[in-house]
C-alpha cells in the first residue's frame, strides 16, 4: 500500500459515507450542490437547477461562497484573538446563508459540509460559527431553537479536534435507467 492510501483511510471513508447516508435526502442534495459550488467542481447551475427559484438560490450561493478562498487563507493556527475577526466574520456570514436555506438542519450536517468546503483546520471554529449563525435573527425562532439544540455538549466543548482531512466528498450521480440497463 502506498503512503497515501492506508487501511484507516478506507475505514474513515466508509464512516463518512455512513454519516452522509444518515442525512435527509434534501440535506444530501444541498451538500453535494454546495460542494460543487464551493470547490468549483462543475457547473452547479446546469447540474442542480430545477426551476427559476433554485437557479436564483444557486447564483446567490455562488456569490456568498466567493468568500471561501478568503476564509480558507485566514483559518487561525491558534486561538489568538488578533486573527479571529478577519476569519470569523466571513465564516459566520457564509454559515448564516447556508442555515437560512433550510437544508442543513443540524450541527452534524453543517460540520460535514464545512469540513469539506474549508478543510480540517476549521474544525475548532465550527461550533462557534454554527452557534453564532444559528442565533441570528434572520432565522425563525423555532428554526434557531432546533439548530442550537442539535449541537451536542461534546461538540461544543471538545478539548481537541482531529487534523485529518475528510476522505469522502459526495458528488452528483446520474440516475441509471434500469429499463435500458437490462
Amino acid at each position: 500500500m502506498s503512503a497515501k492510501a492506508r487501511p484507516a483511510d478506507g475505514t474513515m471513508a466508509l464512516s463518512e459515507m455512513k454519516e452522509f447516508a444518515g442525512f435527509p435526502a434534501g440535506t444530501q442534495r444541498y451538500i453535494r450542490r454546495s460542494l460543487d459550488i464551493g470547490l468549483d467542481r462543475k457547473d452547479a447551475l446546469a447540474c442542480w437547477s430545477r426551476d427559476v427559484i433554485e437557479s436564483a438560490s444557486i447564483k446567490a450561493q455562488a456569490r456568498i461562497y466567493g468568500r471561501l478562498d478568503h476564509i480558507r487563507r485566514r483559518v487561525p493556527d491558534d486561538s489568538g484573538l488578533d486573527s479571529v475577526e478577519p476569519f470569523f466574520a466571513p465564516l459566520v456570514t457564509v454559515s448564516a446563508f447556508d442555515l437560512g436555506q433550510d437544508r442543513l438542519s443540524s450541527f452534524a450536517s453543517y460540520r460535514f459540509l464545512y469540513e469539506r468546503l474549508i478543510g480540517a483546520s476549521v474544525r475548532p471554529w465550527l461550533p462557534g460559527a454554527f452557534c453564532a449563525a444559528a442565533a441570528l435573527p434572520h432565522l425563525h425562532p423555532e428554526k434557531r431553537r432546533g439548530l442550537l439544540q442539535s449541537i451536542s455538549e461534546a461538540a461544543a466543548t471538545a478539548p481537541g479536534w482531529s487534523n485529518r482531512e475528510p476522505c469522502f466528498y459526495p458528488e452528483w450521480v446520474e440516475k441509471v435507467d434500469v429499463t435500458l440497463a437490462n
